[in-house]
């Protein structure tokens, strides 16, 4: 069974957003062909094979065993290829849950259909609000299908892969009692998984309160989305204990600030010997300083895709912690700021800190995107397109080089 992704989701980007060729190495030639080819056809076979075998030897590096050094600046093609890989797990998690009835059954009908192929969906995921609210207002049922565990299966997808990948994949806000736990944006300190350094040197991990709600809450029909994740993926492990095994948590806005929660209290919890690492797209901030260097030091790879354009990446928080010099000051530096930004500074809930290595993109770079709103910036797709299409820095976006250079070669001389 394979699945077929189309992406729907809460928001839809206004302009079309197609994919741009990936390498230009791609294999054009059927695999399974009798006739003989030519030199040139051979050559981008096995260039095609060649970096096949380089995804199973460099998949550590791609997932951050070296913090994506060199990787990023210029955006390296396989981590690309990645990087759209478990984008496509999150766009199945949208279509899912917009089917309006998610299960097992259908997850996998939209996971295994994929181009990549291979996984199985295991579990469905459901998050909780623990937020009270009487039933006659009608906003709905406090526990919603957040997302899955899929697992490879495919022996010839494991050998590419170069181990046996176990997808945690989590959409963004999509209810109501979601968007009102958004609004709980106070810190809170984290429960689970602390480290304890010496002389309370990094002080207290404290993470949002609205995401730690709909990450710990339960009900007496509904097991919380932490004892889910936990359970299933130790269920896993179990299974496939004896193979190189790695956990890939993916999610895109509110389901990137559960994917980071979730990366913490996994690693902390299971003690097997797997690698694992988020990838996230477009999240707000999620913890403090402390909890960040409790990431650290556990040794939890974080990469963040982030838009420059989008709001959402920018929130929560009135002041926000970006090195350890701030740490080493008695009080950060806000003199400048107004005296009500001073006392919520003081108060240490609302100082957020950004966690994990970023890959900056901007949706000013594409000459495709006709409109940069707070949706459109947004949203999933608009964050792949621009996955796909972005080079470095110094060129920020492909398909936009070729359009100014195609321009250029069609001025008139003077």
């Amino acid at each position: 069974m394979t699945l077929s992704i189309k992406s729907i989701q809460p928001f839809t980007a206004i302009t079309k957003l197609t994919r741009e060729p990936l390498c230009q190495r791609r294999c054009i030639v059927s695999m399974k062909t009798a006739q003989p080819r030519s030199k040139r056809e051979r050559l981008v076979i096995d260039s095609e094979v060649c970096q096949t075998s380089r995804l199973g030897k460099r998949w550590k590096e791609y997932h951050g065993s070296k913090n994506w050094e060199g990787l990023l600046d210029p955006l390296d093609d396989g981590l690309r290829d990645e990087i759209m890989r478990y984008g496509s797990f999150i766009e199945a998690a949208y279509k899912c849950f917009d089917s309006g009835s998610p299960s097992t059954s259908y997850s996998n009908r939209h996971v295994m259909d994929s181009d990549e192929g291979g996984y199985r969906v295991t579990k469905d995921l459901h998050a909780t609000s623990s937020i009270p609210m009487p039933s006659w207002i009608g906003v709905g049922e406090r526990s919603s299908w957040i997302g899955y565990v899929a697992v490879c299966e495919d022996q010839n997808e494991i050998t590419r892969l170069g181990r046996r990948d176990i997808v945690i994949s989590l959409r963004g806000t999509g209810t109501c009692f979601e968007w009102l736990e958004n609004m709980r944006a106070t810190l809170t300190r984290c429960p689970f998984g602390n480290i304890k350094f010496p002389n309370g040197q990094h002080g207290t991990p404290m993470v949002e309160s609205g995401v730690l709600s709909l990450y710990t809450s339960s009900t007496s029909a509904c097991q919380s989305l932490q004892q889910m994740v936990k359970d299933e993926i130790l269920k896993i492990v179990e299974r496939y204990g004896d193979e190189p095994l790695s956990v890939t948590i993916t999610g895109h806005s509110l389901g990137a600030s559960l994917a980071i929660l979730a990366a913490y209290d996994i690693k902390n919890t299971i003690k097997h010997a797997l690698h694992l690492s988020v990838i996230s797209f477009g999240g707000p901030r999620v913890g403090n300083q402390s909890f960040r260097h409790n990431l650290e030091q556990q040794g939890t790879k974080i990469l963040r895709i982030v838009n420059s354009d989008d709001l959402i990446t920018r929130v929560p928080g009135f002041f926000v912690e970006d090195n350890d010099d701030v740490a080493k000051e008695q009080k950060p530096r806000v003199e400048n700021f107004p005296r009500w930004i001073h006392k919520c500074v003081n108060d240490k809930r609302r100082v957020y800190a950004n966690i994990g290595h970023e890959l900056r993109l901007s949706s000013r770079a594409s000459l495709k995107m006709n409109s940069i709103d707070v949706a459109t910036c947004h949203d999933l797709k608009t964050y792949l397109h621009l996955v796909n299409g972005f080079v470095s820095s110094s060129c920020p976006f492909k398909a936009s080089a070729r359009m100014m250079l195609n321009k250029a070669s069609t001025v008139p001389p003077t």
